[in-house]
């Protein structure tokens, strides 16, 4: 492996003017294509094997034409204190708005006239129109959208308060100043690391290379892959993140390499051969994570998880080739101004006499005290997880965003007219004549949990029919998914119970039925992967087991926040709720990938000091020194990466923005920097330990660079390196 990346390296180097065309060339086309391609307008949302999905499915063959799955709006209306929407003046707005929407679009199924339809308050305060339609949020056309927001903004000012709500709504999250930020604080950082200006700008240059063309490549193909907009935010994300790192730790090891008085040919050699050995391993971490995430058998999250990781591919296929390349352009101006001073081969005979940095004398005390790290370590980040305990999963509806949107003031406005139950109606459907739909009517009415229950509508052929039901509390409410298993245990297999709330309740069931397939096998291979690289069976342990506690913790933070509101103003949650129910799983995937990469950066160089006959504890010590300034940069630009999503209005973004930001704050300086050293220090020689039949039979990979002398240029002569 090493040697093949060597060879990469110098190829790369000695023809950067190709390489750097090749990626120039691929961003190009990868741009056209995302700028010509058709306008992704599908989404699909299914979940297979679920009783919510038979119902819809049951519904598009007995009720053809209906949009059972499509999407709706509710247009409410408030009249002022004292006054009513059945008055005569109030009621001609409305009327007026329902023959607008009735002619705003063709993908409209039914405009239900409030007045006819019953959906007036008993204090004739409120009254909502409801508008279904026959695709689902993200098929919807800009003109129909553009129709049903100006048929609300039309009725505004004519005396009654009117709001909009409903999926139909759904749009692309809007994107604060959050991610720019973040990539400003990754500059800053890294010039602080590198004392350079070009050292700590190609890593930012690639990165965003390398996510100009993953997300470019996904916009060219959403419609093509029915990709959502959730897919190519999470791609950003991540690829940002680690497009970053990847590209931070290379430049790292060439400036160490040059500090050794190698050539520059032969320091992007080296460098690509072990820094980018570690990135290869690190990469394919991440990438089994995410491309786990098909084990949960949800075509929307495998869609999510698959681009994510092409993102990271080429992260990784840019840290190997581009880097060289750019190396090879701006030469030793990537080094500090110190070492460009500095006769060649100088700072590597004095870096044993300088005084120690802070990764050398943090690593010290640990070694000298492991017992003590070991243990505040593991009781600090076990304290902070003591919220995930009371983890409530469910999926965000209108009633988590913003006050300042419509969609949240709708919610706020069927909750006081009707009841917070309007907000997540049920849908029973039953497949049977009309006296199996009367009793399963009856048998409804006979449990807990429900404010109204409307007579059964048969199809045209009779042998189905459609019951709402609507709950008493809000659509997350555990009441709500009581009611839900209430009916369905009441009822024969022939009754079926989806909706919007089901459906939520539904995939909340099947990512916690999920959850430990997926974690065995993203964690089995993993665990496989790091004892090819580490030699080691204990070491690949521990990196598993930290990697549970640092994520278990994240969740604890996320429930303390999102779920209990704690420091929630702070974080811009105006409205506390169940947890997404992608999140854990979705956080075991991202973050265990993510927390393998400063594993494999950190203890690589500890192995490799190992190897080449440095005792346990002198090993930890020459790692922290090579390793612990970059790791620290690297999380430090990482979470700050993440962060800036926090400030993004959708829910769902801003709490996988919070749960990655704090897992990496967690993972990186709690259980890298003192669980794993502190370990390492008590298992001594034991740490690095492997049966000899295993040895035997895995491959050598050669992480550590051995096989480069072979390849290593004579060191030059000492002479001035140039400015």
């Amino acid at each position: 492996m090493a040697t093949f990346l060597y060879k990469l390296g110098r190829a790369a180097f000695r023809r950067r003017r190709l390489v750097a065309l090749l990626w120039v060339a691929l961003l190009a086309v990868a741009g056209i294509g995302a700028a010509t391609a058709p306008t992704a307008t599908s989404s699909s949302f299914s979940i297979p094997g679920t009783e919510a999905q038979r119902a819809f499915d049951l519904l598009e063959e007995r009720f053809p034409g209906a949009g059972a799955d499509g999407a709706t709006a509710r247009v409410v209306f408030k009249a002022p204190d004292g006054q009513k929407v059945t008055d005569a003046g109030h009621k001609a707005v409305v009327e007026e708005t329902v023959a607008a929407l009735k002619a705003g679009s063709d993908q409209i199924v039914s405009v239900a006239d409030p007045y006819t339809s019953g959906a007036v308050s008993q204090d004739g305060s409120t009254a909502y129109v409801s508008v279904s339609y026959k695709v689902n949020g993200m098929e919807l056309t800009d003109a129909t959208r553009d129709a049903l927001e100006g048929a609300g903004h039309a009725a505004q000012g004519k005396g009654l308060t009117v709001e909009l709500g409903g999926d139909a709504l759904q749009t692309m999250p809007e994107t604060g100043a959050g991610e720019i930020v973040g990539v400003v604080i990754a500059g800053i950082v890294l010039v602080v690391t590198f004392g350079s200006l070009v050292a700590a700008g190609l890593p930012l240059l690639t990165a965003l290379i390398g996510v100009g063309v993953g997300v470019s490549s996904i916009t060219a193909l959403a419609s093509v892959l029915d990709l959502g907009s959730t897919t190519s935010t999470l791609a950003m994300m991540i690829g940002l993140a680690v497009g970053i790192d990847y590209a931070l730790f290379i430049v790292s090891r060439y400036r160490a390499e040059r500090a050794d008085g190698r050539s520059q040919e032969e320091a992007a050699g080296r460098a690509t051969g072990t820094a980018g050995s570690a990135v290869v391993f690190a990469g394919l971490t991440v990438v089994i994570a995410l491309v786990g995430l098909a084990v949960v058998n949800i075509p929307m999250l495998t869609k999510m998880g698959f681009a994510a990781a092409g993102t990271v591919v080429i992260a990784v296929l840019i840290a190997l080739t581009l880097i060289p390349a750019l190396l090879g352009f701006a030469g030793d101006k990537v080094l500090g101004r110190k070492q460009r001073k500095a006769p060649a081969g100088e700072t590597a005979k004095t870096a044993k006499e300088e005084k120690p940095n802070a990764g050398t004398r943090w690593a010290r005390f640990v070694i000298r005290r492991p017992v003590l790290v070991l243990v505040l370590g593991v009781l600090g980040l076990g304290a902070i997880a003591v919220p995930a305990a009371s983890l409530e999963m469910g999926l965000p509806d209108d009633g988590v965003k913003p006050v300042s949107t419509s969609e949240r003031r709708a919610y706020d406005l069927l909750s006081d007219g009707f009841g917070p139950g309007f907000n997540g109606p049920l849908l029973v459907v039953v497949d049977g004549d009309k006296a199996t739909a009367d009793r399963t009517v009856s048998t409804i009415k006979k449990l807990d949990g429900w404010a109204a229950v409307t007579p059964a509508t048969p199809n045209k052929a009779g042998d189905a029919a459609m019951i709402t039901v609507i709950p008493k509390d809000r659509p997350s409410s555990a009441a709500t998914e009581n009611l839900v298993h209430d009916i369905r245990g009441a009822t024969g297999d022939d009754v079926l119970v989806t909706g919007a709330t089901a459906m939520n309740i539904d995939f909340s069931q099947k990512m916690n039925d999920a959850l430990v397939p997926y974690l065995a096998l993203v964690v089995g291979l993993a665990f496989v992967l790091l004892t090819l690289v580490f030699r080691s069976v204990l070491v690949p342990l521990k990196a598993a087991l930290g990697f549970l506690l640092s994520v278990v913790a994240a969740l604890g933070a996320v429930v303390a926040v999102f779920q209990w509101g704690w420091l929630g103003s702070l974080f811009g949650v105006e409205q506390t709720g169940p947890i997404m129910s992608m999140m854990p799983i979705f956080m075991v995937g991202v973050v265990f990938g993510l927390a393998m990469d400063y594993e494999v950066f950190l203890v690589t160089r500890m192995r490799e000091a190992y190897v080449h006959g440095e005792r346990p504890g002198e090993a930890i010590v020459t790692g922290f020194r090579h390793s612990a300034r970059v790791v620290t940069a690297a999380a430090v630009i990482m979470i700050a990466v993440f962060s800036g999503f926090i400030g993004m209005s959708d829910q769902m973004i801003k709490m996988i923005g919070f749960g990655l930001a704090v897992a990496v704050l967690f993972d990186a300086f709690v259980v890298r920097m003192a669980i794993v050293p502190a370990v390492l220090a008590l298992l001594g020689h034991k740490a690095w330990w492997l049966p000899k039949w295993l040895d035997r039979a895995l491959p050598d990979v050669d992480v550590e660079g051995e096989k480069l002398t072979a390849h290593e240029e004579p060191a030059p002569a000492p002479e001035l390196v140039k400015v």
